[in-house]
């Protein structure tokens, strides 16, 4: 009886020095230590900039990293619009990001700012990108209705419509115009089924003229 006592008692401890050792190896150690931040989805901020965002340093226990905290200081990248990280083991953080991408100019004067889909200003220069739309309101910002309008109407724009629009005027959100790169232009009205009014204005620019309008597309004008 007490040769087993004995036993049981030594089991427990072996098992019980067991969990307390992977317990130390995993949550306190360097050996399961980041070894490697892996940058994926990337092409205009550079990998250290976002591996310094980060802030986990090499050798601090992968189990123990704030995945949470992290992904916010990525974030808060203005060039970043979301970031996802994950643990890949033994010692792989990996970040990955979708980047801001360039959606308009918008004119300020004597610079221009160049803004993502969200309105969201990524740098300013003083000469406009030709790649990019002009869109012109009356105060540029991620919560002015007119911009969000406004990119409301370029994201569904087809591609073959996006390519031949010049400038983008949107003083209110009910009173969006287009002018073409030909010098046509177009009264869109407000944002609302922006996809359908693009569909029907490519289908209408077949027929010469000077200025359409598509703010009711069951019924297109054309002059």
């Amino acid at each position: 009886m007490r040769r087993a006592v004995r036993r049981s008692a030594l089991a427990t401890l072996l098992t019980g020095g067991v969990v307390g050792v992977a317990t130390w190896v995993v949550f306190f150690s360097p050996v399961l230590g980041v070894r490697e931040v892996e940058i994926t989805g990337n092409g205009r901020v550079p990998a250290e900039e976002l591996r310094q965002a980060a802030g986990v340093r090499t050798g601090t226990p992968l189990a123990t990293v704030d995945l949470a905290g992290v992904e916010g200081r990525v974030r808060a990248l203005r060039a970043v619009e979301s970031a996802t990280v994950g643990r890949v083991w033994p010692g792989t953080l990996r970040i990955s990001v979708v980047e801001r991408v360039p959606a308009a100019a918008v004119p300020l004067g004597v610079a221009t700012a160049v803004i993502d889909r969200y309105g969201v200003v990524l740098q300013q220069v003083t000469v406009a990108p030709p790649q990019l739309p002009v869109l012109r309101v009356e105060r540029a910002a991620a919560d002015d209705p007119a911009t969000r309008a406004g990119l409301t109407v370029l994201r569904a724009l087809p591609g073959d419509l996006l390519g031949r629009l010049r400038e983008l005027r949107a003083p209110s959100p009910r009173s969006i115009t287009l002018k073409l790169t030909d010098g046509r232009s177009v009264t869109w009205g407000d944002a609302r089924d922006s996809a359908r009014k693009g569909r029907v204005l490519l289908a209408a620019l077949v027929k010469p003229g000077k200025s359409y309008d598509v703010s009711s597309p069951e019924v297109v004008t054309v002059r």
